[in-house]
């Protein structure tokens, strides 16, 4: 019998271990849609996307899975919490000094405010 008591709690080891890469791998395609989204909005670059995208989290206090989701929802409800939409706006307004910055950086397209929750 304890062999079979191992055999079981390896087996439930695996199924855990399994459903969380699962959630790490949906979280991980979230998190670069989200930056797609910056970069476009933003003008910027992938690297400075990802930048951004963790300065939001940070000074929102928001997980990064959070802030991606709504990032990646936003074109399609046209809404994003004023608390997040505010901490990008600033983020992408100090990154506009950058010489890194894309010439389409100076004239980010606007998504309208609208609150469709």
């Amino acid at each position: 019998m304890p062999e079979q008591d191992d055999h079981i709690g390896k087996i439930a080891a695996l199924e855990e271990e399994i459903a969380h890469m699962r959630r790490a791998v949906v979280s991980h395609a979230v998190i670069d849609q989200a930056i797609g989204v910056v970069l476009v909005y933003g003008g910027v670059r992938p690297d400075t996307g990802w930048e951004i995208l963790k300065e939001v989290s940070q000074h929102t206090n928001t997980k990064l899975r959070e802030v991606a989701e709504y990032l990646v929802q936003w074109p399609y409800c046209e809404w994003l919490p004023p608390k997040i939409r505010h901490t990008l706006d600033a983020a992408l307004q100090r990154q506009r000094g950058s010489p890194e910055l894309s010439a389409t950086a100076a004239h980010p397209p606007r998504l309208p405010e609208c609150r469709c929750r």
